[in-house]
């Protein structure tokens, strides 16, 4: 197998030398492994047979055999077997799991601290599909590397075994296990590797079909889909199981031809040793047999090295562009907004208005660093956002979405996002502060109630509140809201609306609001309207930019 390139390869290189003592360990153990079964094997072929003509040759004959030499050998040659394969395998998968252990949460940190373009792209399904399905692929990259190896041994011992009863004999083998590994070799780049890169490809887009599908379950039973949705998944499904069946197919055809090879070996090898001693042909057929056998340890990497290099590649493409190293730390606190030219400086506060897809979120994403920036669309502190350094301008900001995410644990859990350090008295004020700390103390287990997958077992006000307050918690010179009170009745909205406007006071911090509600624009100085853009552009602002009393 070719070792991986791209950022992804990059990595593998890395844990590959990071885990070099347990591969070297399982290299050596493999190389046992392969040296001990092609002589317990020729070993025995040779004694069974020297046993047979003593004992055919008469009862002195027989006394005469020296078979406690032999016996003890082959024993010793068993236990070395034995101990040597568990030693590889504990060895070479102790090196696998460290590996991934170390791989998947620095995939995780490119993803997540990279530039935004690739991963925009993709859906929650596919992302969560290639982190952990693909990571786990490439263990083969790991587990393997000890075959080639295992096969250098083996064809060394078992040529040398063979050479014994002639030297074409020895020859005849080493033939037979490069045409063995050959043909794994042929047939795995012509059949296995593309049947489980197609592997790879229909079980990442099953996965990813069946979240997408299960993260709109509800609607689907409001609309009477779920015998669609049903069908949907069974295709996904089916395509995966034709892609399963074709690398079983492929493999079916690597062990034929192995089989093949092997009696091609045995023939050969006992023509060419012709005019040896019966018990010397025995031992040159039966190291033949096990020397082609070590040749088909490739058969495995050859098999399922497809998908682990489809796995290498599907990473990559997923992987963003390395953040800029150039890029410059904003100086101050200060924002300045392109569309206008207006420069704004904590505790002014802003709103943004206009007809949904105006690209009012999209502005306050861009600004955030959640999508690529524009050109002289902000400036953060004296710099252009462009050329901020991704992630630098962060810390400026406590951001409350319009679609709020919560993980799937407690209340204290999700507000402790925001400030791991956070203590019960700090969380409970921020949950004051955005009016749902009664439906907190309300449950038996106050903080540690369970909010469910994705906020599932809390109202869409309750989970854009319990949104808000987390928000709440960060300590940032700038708080921005997405349609804070979407989804709230009049009462609730007056109390998050009256506690914001007394946190901001107090707190000295600004605004940056998006809104459709007439309630939260109120508490803004300035009002920014914009316009439906043309396709493909930047949002438009209206110039006329009114002041609200």
């Amino acid at each position: 197998m070719s070792a991986p390139t791209g950022r992804i390869g990059a990595l593998i290189a890395a844990q590959r030398r990071n885990q070099r003592r347990r591969l070297a360990l399982s290299a050596a153990a493999g190389g046992v492994v392969a040296a001990a079964s092609v002589g317990l094997l020729g070993l025995s072929g040779w004694f069974i047979a020297a046993a047979a003509l003593a004992g055919g040759a008469g009862a002195a004959a027989a006394h005469a055999f020296n078979f406690l030499m032999p016996s003890a050998v082959i024993r010793l040659l068993a236990i070395l077997r034995t101990g040597a394969r568990y030693v590889e395998r504990v060895s070479g998968h102790d090196a696998a799991l460290h590996a991934l252990a170390r791989l998947r949460p620095e995939v995780f940190a490119i993803f997540a601290t990279g530039r935004p373009g690739a991963l925009l792209r993709a859906s929650a399904g596919e992302v969560s599909s290639r982190l952990v399905q693909d990571i786990d692929a490439l263990q083969i990259l790991f587990i393997r590397l000890s075959a080639p190896w295992a096969l250098a041994t083996g064809a060394t011992v078992a040529a040398a075994l063979a050479w014994l009863a002639h030297p074409l004999a020895g020859l005849a083998t080493v033939v037979s296990m490069a045409a063995a590994a050959a043909a794994n070799g042929l047939l795995g780049l012509c059949l296995a590797a593309p049947a489980g890169r197609e592997v790879q490809r229909a079980g990442g887009a099953f996965r990813a079909r069946l979240a997408a599908l299960e993260a709109a379950a509800p609607e689907l039973k409001a609309y009477g889909l779920a015998g669609w949705a049903v069908h949907e998944v069974e295709t996904a499904a089916g395509s995966l199981d034709r892609a399963a069946v074709r690398l079983s197919v492929a493999g079916g055809w690597m062990a034929a031809s192995q089989a093949a090879i092997t009696g091609l070996a045995v023939g050969a090898t006992v023509i060419a040793a012709h005019g040896a001693s019966t018990p010397l042909v025995a031992l040159a057929a039966l190291s033949a047999v096990t020397g082609v056998e070590a040749a088909g340890a490739l058969a495995a990497a050859f098999r399922q090295g497809g998908a682990a290099h489809e796995a290498v590649l599907r990473l990559d493409e997923l992987t963003p562009e390395p953040a800029r190293a150039f890029g410059a730390h904003p100086r101050d606190t200060s924002l300045g907004i392109g569309l206008t030219g207006d420069i704004l400086l904590p505790p002014a506060r802003l709103a943004f208005v206009g007809p949904s897809g105006s690209g009012k979120t999209s502005l306050i994403e861009r600004l955030i660093g959640l999508r690529e920036p524009i050109p002289q669309e902000w400036r953060v502190g004296d710099a252009d956002l462009c050329g901020v350094a991704p992630g630098a301008a962060l810390p400026l900001f406590a951001y409350a979405a319009q679609d709020v995410r919560l993980l799937d644990g407690s209340v204290r859990d999700n507000l402790r996002l925001a400030a791991p350090g956070a203590t019960d008295d700090d969380l409970w004020a921020a949950l004051e502060d955005a009016a749902i700390a009664e439906r907190v103390r309300a449950s038996p287990d106050g903080l540690n109630m369970a909010v469910g997958s994705n906020g599932l077992k809390l109202s869409g006000g309750e989970r854009r509140r319990l949104g808000l307050a987390r928000a709440y918690l960060r300590s940032a010179p700038w708080l921005l809201l997405d349609e804070p009170t979407e989804g709230l009745d009049a009462v609730a909205e007056a109390r998050v609306l009256e506690r914001l406007d007394r946190r901001l006071s107090e707190k000295g911090q600004g605004l940056i609001l998006i809104s459709h509600r007439l309630g939260p624009v109120m508490l803004c100085e300035r009002v920014i309207k914009l316009e439906m853009p043309v396709i493909g552009s930047a949002p438009a602002c209206d110039a006329k930019r009114d002041l609200v009393a």
